[in-house]
């Protein structure tokens, strides 16, 4: 994401523009953009009305109007991309450059509300739908002003040299998913399916080492196609299974690229592949790859891989010690209220509340903690991790010190009752 102009006052008044690039900086907008903003942005609008012309036979001619417009938002909706699942047997054999992937514009965000600005071509108080597009600029102005989290946010995006860190292969006997891995989203680039026969006494080993063949032969197909081994900014390449299904890929691969003369694969599956052990063939297992040793040691760096650790250690406190674990809205503010709390987890999907009051409660909590020195983890709802996080709420913390909820809930309702009493003395009086 580029930064192309920015300005913010001490209050939070005033406007960014911005210029998304790829699927990640179309995540950050979508996080950025609130019901309520003024959004600015390039659009192509159908003007009838005036640029209609009209021909001797009576038939029209209608033309395409690019225009910028500035809309109040009364929704956005977001998609990430996904390849059709299916062989992968329709790209080239001959495609070894290691450098293709999936469209970096392929997720698609759009922005509906009513015009704000005056416009030669639509009236005030239409309604229309911008659709984002990459290299063009988006400019945003808060209704309410811009918090710490939505500055924070800006400041992340604009960092270069992001993109896939991760290529996954999550695979078991005849189906795997490939997946890429950037700081704040998991992209399933393609999925394959290959009917594998069952060993039998009828039909010997025979059939299913040739479906297993073949599973091979489609896989390395995809590989080579969804996985950008080639890339410099690619730290790892995993590929996860139950049981021993990994080895043989790994070997297929190696074995395949010295047939076909592909030094680079050869280089990349030599320098970068990371077999894991996980418990199902399925995209979900990636939060397993994550916690691995093997993994972790060279993703320590990572966002997503630091979400992985603490998502963990907050599961395993909840199962030692669970007056140090504490989750739920309610809660969670309790503990930031006594200082409690060492690490903060949560959802960015708690961020995007349509209600600003809302927002500006998880805000609070996150300013709250900040100051008194915890650890503030934001976890992207685009991860398999921060979709686990969603199931507990969205919220969750690590307390530096143990709080029974039920002792601190008391304490509450007594605080609460003795300033009802006081005010009703008062008024009294």
């Amino acid at each position: 994401m580029k930064l192309v102009n920015r300005h913010i006052d001490k209050h939070g008044a005033g406007h960014v523009t911005l210029r998304p690039e790829d699927d990640e900086d179309m995540w950050h907008l979508y996080n950025l953009i609130q019901v309520g903003d003024s959004v600015r942005a390039p659009a192509i609008r159908i003007c009838a009305s005036r640029i209609q012309n009209i021909s001797s036979t009576g038939s029209t001619e209608s033309h395409r109007v690019r225009l910028n417009l500035t809309l109040q938002v009364g929704r956005v909706d977001f998609s990430s991309s996904a390849a059709p699942a299916g062989s992968a047997a329709e790209s080239s054999s001959g495609d070894q450059s290691g450098s293709s992937a999936p469209s970096p514009t392929s997720a698609a965000l759009h922005i509906s509300g009513r015009v704000t600005s005056e416009n030669p071509h639509v009236k005030m108080g239409a309604f229309h739908t911008l659709d984002v597009e990459a290299n063009r600029d988006v400019r945003i102005e808060k209704a309410d002003g811009w918090d710490s989290v939505a500055v924070s946010r800006v400041e992340e995006a604009i960092i270069p040299g992001r993109g896939a860190e991760v290529g996954a292969v999550v695979c078991g006997e005849g189906m795997a998913a490939f997946c890429l891995l950037s700081q704040h989203m998991t992209l399933v680039a393609n999925r394959i399916t290959v009917p594998i026969p069952r060993k039998s006494a009828a039909s010997g080993a025979s059939q299913h080492e040739k479906g297993m063949t073949k599973f091979y032969a489609t896989l390395y197909e995809s590989f080579i196609r969804h996985i950008p081994y080639g890339n410099v900014g690619l730290r790892a390449i995993v590929i996860a299974s139950p049981g021993w299904v990994r080895d043989g890929v790994l070997t297929y691969l190696l074995e395949e690229a010295g047939k076909r003369g592909d030094k680079a694969l050869q280089r990349a599956l030599k320098e970068k592949v990371v077999k894991v052990h996980v418990s199902s063939p399925h995209v979900h297992s990636l939060v397993e790859v994550l916690k691995s040793p093997e993994i972790a040691s060279q993703l320590k760096e990572t966002k997503f891989a630091r979400e992985g650790i603490v998502l963990d250690k907050f599961f395993k406190m909840l199962g030692t010690d669970e007056m140090r674990a504490w989750y739920g809205p309610d809660h969670v503010c309790l503990a930031a209220d006594r200082g409690a709390i060492g690490t903060l987890l949560i959802s960015d999907d708690l961020f995007r509340s349509s209600d600003p009051s809302t927002r500006k409660r998880y805000v609070e909590v996150v300013e709250a903690v900040q100051q008194k020195g915890g650890e503030v983890v934001i976890f992207s709802s685009m991860h398999e991790s921060g979709q686990q996080l969603n199931q507990l709420t969205g919220i969750a913390s690590i307390l530096t010190f143990p709080l029974d909820i039920e002792v601190v809930e008391a304490e509450e309702r007594e605080a609460k009752e003795e300033e009802e009493r006081l005010k009703a003395v008062e008024q009294t009086e």
